[in-house]
């Protein structure tokens, strides 16, 4: 689980500095200095939430609500599962709509469209793959499904030709009666059956499509291996988990493992976002030569204030050891 953040003890006549400096700048149009808006604990970074193939963002719901709760904004917008290529630009315009850090999660397909999406994007600081493939260019889905034993998803899959205004293809289903063991084995069958009802399917071209981009090879990931997979192998998993350096978990879950394990999942989500330095800490002050940062942002503040035709004396004396 992530630490929870350190707060540190501001003189009180840094505290006139931060604030009246704040009011300054508001008035002049100007932005907050960056340790000035994190003092009070910092901004929490967006959480995206992809889903993957035959499900839709409700799976991701006890791991969103656990999320806010924390203080955390989400987001987990609909996967159209047309294809990756169409779906990573889709999933891409999303996050570009996005102000600020962003920890980006995917669930099984929605591991191979978040690899995809986020390249390029400076505000995604952290990928976290649950249960989800993560291919490198040049990889599909549907290759790395054939790299390793250990999933029942091929004969569980039910091919169905469907035509649009775009064309002609085959969505892939998981056939009704398959769908509880091979998708989600340590959940109720009741709850099972009604997602076999509604599942999305994926198309057969598109999940056989090659990446293009692997974000992950420049941006931090958390895996998490569910070792009951039928669905991708978990052997499959921990390859991926391996070659992208990720921290990694390995927990006795089905495929849907934010559904039957949203804690772990969370705490992943989190220490992503922690160890990103966008966990809500006051990333300015976070290194342990704090005293001399302090004095610098008080510095550089004073200075703002100068030249706005403010003066302002600023004493500080030592207080000791900061206490959280």
């Amino acid at each position: 689980m992530g630490m929870l953040p350190v707060r540190r003890r501001i003189p009180s006549a840094a505290a006139v500095v931060l604030a009246t400096a704040t009011a300054a700048l508001a008035t002049t149009g100007a932005s907050v200095p960056a340790a000035a808006s994190q003092a009070g604990g910092g901004v929490k970074p967006t959480v995206v939430l992809v889903h993957g193939a035959f499900a839709d963002a409700s799976g991701w719901n006890a791991v969103a609500e656990r999320l806010l709760d924390r203080g955390y904004p989400v987001v987990a917008p609909p996967n159209p599962l047309r294809g990756l290529s169409n779906d990573a630009t889709y999933v891409a315009s999303v996050l570009k709509s996005i102000k600020g850090p962003i920890v980006l999660a995917g669930h099984s397909y929605g591991g191979a469209v978040i690899t995809q999406a986020a390249a390029g994007n400076p505000n995604v600081k952290a990928l976290v793959y649950v249960s989800a493939f993560m291919p490198d260019v040049g990889e599909s889905p549907a290759g790395l499904s054939t790299k390793f034993t250990g999933s029942e998803l091929g004969p569980a899959l039910n091919p169905v030709p469907y035509t649009d205004a775009t064309g002609s293809g085959v969505d892939l289903y998981i056939k009704t009666d398959k769908f509880h063991s091979v998708f989600g084995a340590d959940l109720p069958e009741s709850q099972t059956r009604l997602m076999a009802v509604e599942q999305r399917p994926v198309t057969q071209a598109g999940f056989a499509e090659k990446a293009t981009a692997a974000a992950w090879k420049t941006i931090p990931s958390w895996f998490i291996v569910s070792k009951q997979d039928k669905a991708i192998a978990p052997d499959l998993e921990r390859f991926e988990a391996r070659r992208a350096n990720s921290r990694t978990v390995e927990i006795d879950s089905s495929h849907v493992s934010m559904m039957s394990h949203p804690d772990v999942v969370t705490r992943q989500i989190r220490d992503a976002a922690d160890r990103t330095g966008t966990g809500g800490k006051p990333a300015a002050l976070a290194d342990t030569g704090s005293r001399t940062r302090q004095l610098a942002a008080a510095g550089a503040v004073a200075a703002i204030l100068v030249a706005t035709g403010t003066t302002l004396t600023l004493t500080t004396r030592r207080r000791g050891r900061m206490t959280p």
